[in-house]
């Protein structure tokens, strides 16, 4: 196995801008840094779900790939145009009530997000299966994944929470920008 292949393109998944991240981003600019990580525990914890699933169920999945792939890109373009809707939608001199900020929203984007899922079904079977199959090797992989995982969704709560000033002052530019950013994510689904 090329271990700097595989550390590159864990880190290039998790760490490039995709829904998560962008709500994450979002969440911070919106609702503070404590509902951001509120959220992040949630995608974390999901995260490593669709991991540990990916797995277990690898030749399951692998027969019923096409379905879930169509399944999933439908769900998770409706769910992202409907975050880039709520985001565009928020207004700054109203504090927020939006329920994206959550632990529960947090888990339950991770099932939506076509990016997520793509990658933890892709990133198993290429780069541990072929070279290890032992349970503790696995788990260990399953682990060390989902934490590089956290840690980009942790960068990308410490960016929004940096530059939150500047963030704030250009609040609906912002907004405007978030939810675009997420609009192109669900159009490049179909891409």
């Amino acid at each position: 196995m090329s271990i700097t292949s595989f550390v590159f393109y864990c880190f290039i998944v998790t760490f490039t801008p995709g829904p998560t991240n962008i709500v994450i981003l979002s969440t911070v600019h919106n609702s503070g840094t404590k509902k951001a990580i509120e959220y992040t525990y949630g995608a974390t914890i999901a995260f490593g779900l669709l991991l540990a699933a990916s797995a277990m169920l690898n030749t399951i999945l692998v027969t019923i790939l096409p379905n879930i792939l169509i399944i999933m890109q439908i769900f998770g373009s409706f769910y992202m145009l409907y975050l880039a809707y709520q985001i565009s939608k928020m207004d700054s001199s109203k504090p927020p009530v939006n329920q994206t900020g959550t632990f529960m929203s947090g888990f339950l984007m991770q099932f939506l997000n076509p990016k997520v899922v793509v990658f933890t079904m892709t990133v198993i079977p290429t780069y541990i299966m072929p070279y290890y199959v032992s349970m503790p090797a696995v788990t260990i992989s399953v682990i060390a994944i989902t934490v590089i995982g956290f840690l980009a969704f942790i960068t990308w709560v410490l960016f929004g929470t940096i530059f939150k000033a500047f963030l704030q002052k250009h609040k609906k530019i912002v907004n405007v920008m978030m939810a675009l950013f997420l609009v192109y994510a669900a159009i490049m689904i179909w891409m």
